[in-house]
């Protein structure tokens, strides 16, 4: 091997790495022509996380760990649906400059990337929801890929900055969208220490570092991503259709249920800028009602409400139907 091949042999490997270290690093690899084709290592992180689930039968199981699991699903949502979609993506409430930096760090613990890159993202989605550059329509690219597959795809890995501009403002939280893989390494790392501690200092709970881990981090984190992406496949494929949006959208109460009222998704495709997807009482919204609650304790404020002209909408719409 000449040292020339040994330099470029090590120029690649250095630009690999620091692609998977600095998100908004773009290499020759990530070329426009190149923009449509599968990149086979963004699948890794995925299918790394699937396996180790496995290794629940290596780890067992305890009523600690499955509860610790169960926990970390739900707030974790609560990141996700509360601040990752209704703040970062639609502004339907304020907040602190420190509080929305705690949840950005909180989010990012869910493997979905950085706060920056999702809400940039889904802005794109509802600007042209269900059309052909929808990056994940069902109607338009099929089930598989809506849910998982553009993921895989190079042109939907970058942050497109022009349409999160009032959040990139905050250098932090640029920062954290960047190195995106950091905060859920640690997180992991946390969990394995909490479980070794509580395997010494407190064994009548039955657990230890590897076994949180595997709870903690693999199980909880696979459930909690395809609970999300539920969100982008199936609520507009199944359910039912209150309002006549330009898309698919649907609402359907078992996707509300498992993402904290995220299902409600024709009402969020009517008006997104509100703080409840639940329209209505019997609209099961548990992030609305935490949104509430954080309201009441002055940590957000100005939740935007439902207009009352969407609701008069739904009224004709469900008079319309009750008359045909």
């Amino acid at each position: 091997m000449t040292l020339q091949s040994s330099v470029n042999r090590l120029s690649s490997i250095a630009k690999a790495v620091r692609q998977w270290a600095d998100s908004d690093y773009q290499s020759e690899s990530f070329a426009p022509d190149q923009a449509d084709r599968f990149d086979p290592p963004r699948l890794a992180p995925y299918l790394f996380l699937h396996v180790g689930c496995l290794l629940v039968f290596l780890v067992g199981w305890s009523w600690f760990a499955v509860g610790a699991a169960a926990f970390l699903y739900f707030i974790r949502m609560f990141a996700i649906t509360g601040f990752y979609h209704r703040y970062f993506s639609h502004r339907a409430f304020r907040t602190s400059r420190l509080m929305q930096f705690i949840f950005a760090v909180w989010g990012n613990t869910s493997m979905q990337r950085g706060a920056l890159w999702w809400a940039s993202t889904h802005r794109h989605h509802h600007q042209h929801s269900d059309e052909e550059s929808d990056k994940h329509s069902p109607v338009r690219h099929g089930f598989l890929y809506s849910h998982l597959g553009w993921l895989t795809c190079r042109k939907n890995f970058p942050t497109d900055y022009t349409k999160i501009k009032d959040f990139a403002a905050f250098p932090e939280l640029v920062f954290l969208n960047r190195f995106d893989f950091f905060v859920p390494i640690l997180f992991g790392i946390v969990l394995w220490i909490i479980g070794a501690l509580l395997e010494t200092y407190v064994p009548g709970l039955g657990t230890n570092g590897g076994q949180l881990f595997v709870w903690g981090f693999f199980i909880s984190t696979v459930f909690l991503m395809h609970g999300t992406l539920f969100i982008n496949s199936l609520s507009h494929m199944l359910g039912n259709r209150r309002f006549d949006t330009d898309d698919d959208s649907r609402n359907n109460p078992v996707l509300a249920a498992i993402t904290l009222g995220e299902g409600w998704h024709n009402n969020h495709h009517r008006y997104a800028h509100s703080a409840r997807q639940g329209f209505y009482w019997w609209e099961f919204d548990v992030t609305y009602y935490l949104l509430r609650a954080m309201s009441v304790c002055g940590l957000i404020w100005d939740l935007k409400p439902v207009p009352a002209h969407v609701y008069e909408e739904a009224a004709a719409a469900k008079q319309s139907k009750s008359e045909t």
